[in-house]
């Protein structure tokens, strides 16, 4: 299995491939660590970890705590007006979100020249890369983590928020095998009844409507990406992939792929909620929480709509804790 550093054309090959766009999307650069280990803040940077044309991200530890983080630092000027908006919206939709399977935004530091993004690091890696490392998992395991994309997508369209690159390489790991979904770079809000119409995202995941050209309203191209996902958690390799982006797109249209003989008739019928043709025929996520499948061995808990922590009274003696330790309440 090998990659590709591309988000408009499908390579070749029957295993994974990134679909990265080197603009976009962090690349890896050989990790370094400076020996007097300079501070952002209240961080210390222990080491690089991502490098792009506009941003690079860095392993830090917070002083007080000890806790890892990842901080993505973005030169804006590097930037035009279009791809900064697209940064802020970003930015904005990340700060409303408390899930326990999407990376958490903890800090924003701008200055007149950088943005600084503070944000949970995962640091077991991409799944893309524990399938090319380990190969297809089996079914249990596909649903343990399957299961906690379906929450996490499901909490993101109740809030009128649709991802748009749901795909192997963001969705991280964490020190306990926990799905972390990352890169809300093309996330955008949704309303009811409005239309979107912007092709975003990774070709091997996208859905048809996206190939033809369609406004749609936003879910639908998630519950699609979800699809591929799945596949591509129990198969190891993509549903629809093509030696270039047209002959990926035919693929795409015909909605035709092949069913491994390993995988159970409960998954089979499970993927066939995900990848159908129509948009308004596709399975909501409401519905897939109670699909036979994705109980199986949760029979006294299926899975149901994550709802935010309530506050807890005892909440206001914890803030002025970490108040009192030396953080600002908008750290907290």
């Amino acid at each position: 299995m090998s990659r590709s550093a591309t988000e408009d054309r499908g390579g070749s090959g029957d295993g994974l491939r990134s679909h990265r766009n080197p603009s976009n999307h962090m690349q890896r650069s050989r990790m370094a660590t400076g020996d007097d280990q300079p501070h952002i803040g209240q961080y210390r940077i222990l080491k690089t970890i991502g490098k792009g044309n506009f941003a690079k991200v860095k392993l830090a530890r917070h002083v007080l705590t000890g806790r890892e983080v990842a901080i993505k630092i973005i030169d804006k000027k590097q930037l035009n007006t279009s791809s900064l908006q697209k940064l802020f919206r970003e930015v904005r939709i990340m700060k409303h979100l408390d899930h326990p399977n999407i990376v958490k935004l903890y800090e924003v530091i701008e200055n007149s020249k950088q943005l600084l993004l503070v944000m949970e690091y995962a640091n077991g890696g991409e799944v893309f890369d524990y399938l090319v490392a380990h190969g297809r998992m089996k079914e249990k395991e596909a649903r343990a983590k399957f299961r906690q994309i379906v929450s996490s997508v499901q909490y993101l369209h109740s809030k009128n928020i649709v991802h748009r690159d749901l795909k192997a390489e963001n969705l991280l790991l964490d020190a306990d095998m926990n799905i972390k979904i990352a890169d809300f770079g093309f996330s955008n809000e949704f309303t009811p009844g409005h239309k979107l119409d912007t092709f975003c995202g990774s070709p091997p995941y996208a859905a048809p409507e996206l190939f033809q050209g369609k406004k749609y309203d936003g879910p639908e191209v998630d519950v699609w990406s979800l699809g591929v996902i799945l596949y591509t958690l129990v198969s190891g390799s993509l549903p629809f992939d093509g030696q270039n982006l047209k002959e990926l797109r035919e693929r795409v249209l015909r909605g035709k792929y092949r069913i491994p003989f390993y995988m159970s008739t409960d998954c089979e019928h499970l993927l066939r909620k995900f990848l159908v043709l129509n948009p308004t025929k596709r399975g909501t996520l409401t519905s897939v929480m109670q699909d036979k499948w994705m109980n199986i061995g949760h029979e006294d808990e299926p899975l149901k709509p994550y709802v935010d922590a309530p506050f807890q009274e005892n909440d206001e003696g914890r803030l002025q804790s970490m108040i009192d330790m030396g953080y600002n309440k908008e750290e907290v």
